[in-house]
């Protein structure tokens, strides 16, 4: 019995962006992205260099093992990195799990141009008509009103009752309450 060659990874069209795999050029921009404090706001901590670096090793490796993953978006008019907008296999234990998230990390630049959205909006179609999945969540500490915006507008549905504490925070963190939206095909209209 032979082994299974790696899924060719996938690369998404939008009208103005592409989520492509990440190339060694995108490493300087992403790590000032994960330096950016109000980038960061929602999240433990900023990130140095080589905790960026480690984080795009993952998110390529991800990727090359999957054949989709969270794509590095381009802004396709400037030729320029902008993020990441994708899917991951979530990786702790809570009463979703096992979940495929959707999630998304933007330069402050791009904010409010709704390039997340239209990112978010590709890869959900991708999630439901290509790989078939029956749900996609996303995520976010509950102050995080931005994020939770782009999810309401993909189509996405929240019920309080599936607001969980991350397992990856100390209880009483001011992050540690988290907001959880759900997916299907039929809500999403994908």
């Amino acid at each position: 019995m032979g082994v299974d060659p790696p899924p060719t990874p996938r690369e998404l069209r939008t009208p103005r962006a592409l989520l492509r795999q990440w190339r060694e050029e995108d490493r300087g921009p992403f790590a000032e992205l994960n330096a950016d404090a109000e980038v960061m706001e929602h999240f433990p901590k900023t990130l140095t260099r080589a905790e960026s670096d480690a984080f795009a090793d993952r998110i390529v490796a991800g990727i090359a093992d999957r054949g989709w993953g969270l794509w590095a978006v381009e802004i396709t008019a400037k030729d320029v990195f902008a993020g990441f907008v994708g899917l991951n296999p979530v990786a702790f234990e809570a009463p979703f799990t096992p979940a495929v998230e959707i999630g998304w990390r933007i330069a402050r630049s791009y904010w409010g141009q709704g390039i997340a959205t239209e990112a978010a909006s590709a890869v959900l179609g991708y999630a439901f008509g290509t790989l078939g999945l029956d749900e996609v969540v996303s995520f976010t500490s509950t102050g995080n009103l931005r994020s939770q915006r782009v999810m309401e507008k993909l189509g996405m549905r929240h019920d309080a009752t599936d607001d969980f504490d991350h397992p990856g925070l100390s209880r009483g963190h001011h992050l540690s309450r988290h907001v959880l939206y759900r997916a299907a095909p039929s809500w999403a209209g994908h």
